[in-house]
């Protein structure tokens, strides 16, 4: 894993298998320069999604969108990479509509 700068936050993942004996488990850690906490409270708020359904989409997109940036010339997400910003631009429009403060308070 790489140094954490100042501008990065890092967390841990961690999924186990529930309600098995011998339950799997996959654990990693990374680092990002957003706070994942605010982004899956927005998606929450904004997007009209089941709080469950919005908390793992939030988290997938902050796992999946810096592999794709960085890597964004890569053969398994060239094809992808136009449709994910695209998604990503709605999205955020989305939230940001959602969340915007009314003028008449």
């Amino acid at each position: 894993m790489r140094p954490v700068s100042s501008k990065e936050k890092q967390y841990r993942v961690i999924i186990e298998e529930v309600e098995v004996e011998t339950p799997n488990r996959l654990e990693f850690e990374f680092q990002d320069r957003e706070d994942l906490f605010k982004i899956v409270e927005g998606v929450k708020q904004g997007s009209s999604l089941e709080p469950t359904d919005a908390t793992r989409l939030a988290v997938a997109l902050r796992l999946l969108g810096p592999i794709m940036m960085k890597d964004r010339k890569h053969p398994l997400f060239v094809d992808f990479m136009p449709h994910f910003k695209s998604f990503m631009h709605n999205l955020k429009s989305t939230v940001k509509q959602t969340l915007k403060p009314t003028s008449n308070q």
